[in-house]
């Protein structure tokens, strides 16, 4: 098989050749190492990467082959894990200065469970500094962009994760998401990207874990893969509370079980926040609804007034980096992003009236969602307003522009359906919904019910068969 070909299957078919013999592990993972390795100066997509590790583990996932033992579901699959997961023995920097030399004793249990299941892992990626903006660049680091045009950003902040799995540097990854960071990438680069269930997939790392609006998550190139990723992730951490008692990801509901969708209630959220919506966004978002429609799901526009909570939201977002990140100051401020600092400025300049209103402000949201919910099965909305901003936008004060119109700050003007869904814990998955005039991929947002992520995937699986998306590789693969 051609390089290129090997580097574009999917981790099922890869791992299905793996347990035929038909693949070599020590072959896939040498092709994924060399391929990254040629696309790191344009692409920029690893903090680091691990060949001797890598190699070391798929000669012993081969001779497990070869032994006939007992394989796991990811076994002999490379994986990239995002720069905010801990991994022992291995740098985990934050995308910061601050945590340059940091390295782990202890695998976090989602990297564990990762090993666990055969899956090799194979790098680090990049990310902005502690995971704060949706564009992944940095003073340390510089940019990593699209790799379907090196001049638009790849998202952020897991941008790293899904700018790899667009290039075929590894077909899985997982990323993070605290304010839509594996949906907005995901979106960008035309990948898979799951924001699980508040709980079902353990956050280790939470700083306030009983506040936590953060969580990790599958990046990538097919739903089928997103959905091995979230059994092997999910399930409770002992140093996760929402996971002490979580929810159960396993279950599908027997409507969805066949493609006859009919009495599949579908809600079109066509506006958050966004006072504007690009047409060819819409346009593929619309598409996507029909080709629900056409297996009949009932698809209605919500008519609702939402109070999206778009200034509460960032009061909770900057406020917390405000807190957070003041030890860093008085050695790092230097070094830090000057975005970061920005929103560090404006968060400290919240009071704790504001802060607490915000916070009773997301219950509210909540109840509002969970009222759509009891009327429709599934929410559906773009992913963005409109494919990647420039690699160069300045998050902290330029203003996104929709078909040339200024249109606010990222969390308004672009990014106005993921961040919603993180506040109120509702699992959110965006799938590729096609492509715009610019060359860049399109996304479409599916939300559902807690616990119901199984319920999303496989309507994903309903629209990457109607709508095949796999076909096309970025420029220069």
């Amino acid at each position: 098989m051609p390089n290129d070909d090997l580097l574009f299957l999917t981790a099922a078919q890869a791992g299905a050749l793996i347990r035929r013999r038909a693949l070599s592990p020590v072959e896939y993972v040498d092709a994924v190492l060399a391929a990254a390795e040629r696309a790191q100066p344009r692409l920029n997509a690893f903090v680091t990467l691990l060949p001797e590790q890598a190699r070391a583990a798929a000669r012993a996932a081969e001779q497990a082959v070869m032994d006939g033992v007992p394989l796991g579901p990811l076994h002999g699959i490379p994986v990239s894990i995002k720069d905010q997961v801990d991994t022992a023995g291995i740098r985990t920097t934050h995308g910061s200065a601050i945590f340059a030399d940091n390295i782990p004793a202890r695998d976090d249990i989602i990297v564990t469970r990762l090993r666990e299941a055969g899956a090799i892992l194979v790098g680090k990626t990049r990310m902005p500094e502690f995971g704060h903006k949706a564009l992944t660049d940095g003073p340390g680091f510089g940019v990593t962009p699209n790799p379907w045009d090196l001049s638009r950003t790849s998202g952020g902040s897991s941008g790293g994760a899904a700018a790899a799995v667009a290039m075929g540097l590894g077909p899985i990854a997982v990323g993070t998401d605290g304010a839509g960071s594996i949906r907005i990438p995901a979106a960008c680069c035309g990948v898979v990207g799951l924001k699980p269930t508040l709980g079902a997939v353990p956050w280790e790392a939470a700083s306030d874990a009983f506040g936590n609006y953060t969580y990790a998550g599958p990046i990538s190139r097919s739903v089928t893969d997103a959905a091995v990723m979230l059994g092997v992730m999910a399930g409770p951490s002992p140093r996760d509370p929402w996971s002490m008692n979580g929810p159960s990801v396993t279950a599908l509901s027997p409507r969805l079980i066949g493609g006859d969708l009919s009495g599949l209630r579908v809600g079109y959220i066509a506006q958050a926040s966004n006072p504007r919506l690009d047409r060819e966004m819409e346009a593929n978002t619309r598409a996507s609804l029909d080709a629900l429609a056409a297996l009949g799901a009932e698809v209605e526009p919500v008519t609702e007034v939402i109070d999206w909570i778009e200034f509460p939201g960032r009061i909770m977002y900057q406020g917390n980096f405000a807190v957070a990140m003041a030890k860093h100051l008085a050695e790092w401020r230097d070094s830090m992003d000057p975005v970061l600092l920005a929103f560090m400025e404006r968060g400290e300049g919240f009071s704790l009236a504001q802060f607490r209103q915000a916070q009773f402000a997301r219950t509210g949201l909540f109840r509002a969602i969970q009222g759509l919910l009891e009327r429709y099965d599934v929410l559906v909305s773009p992913t963005l307003t409109r494919t990647a901003l420039p690699a160069g936008f300045d998050a902290a004060h330029d203003e996104v522009e929709v078909e040339g119109k200024k249109s606010g700050i990222t969390r308004q003007g672009w990014s106005a359906y993921v961040y919603p869904f993180n506040l109120t814990g509702h699992p959110a998955l965006t799938v590729p919904s096609g492509f715009a005039s610019d060359g860049l991929p399109t996304g479409v947002q599916i939300v559902g019910r807690w616990g119901a992520d199984l319920d999303l995937l496989r309507l994903g699986a309903v629209l990457e068969a109607a709508r095949p998306w796999s076909g096309r590789r970025p420029p220069g693969v």
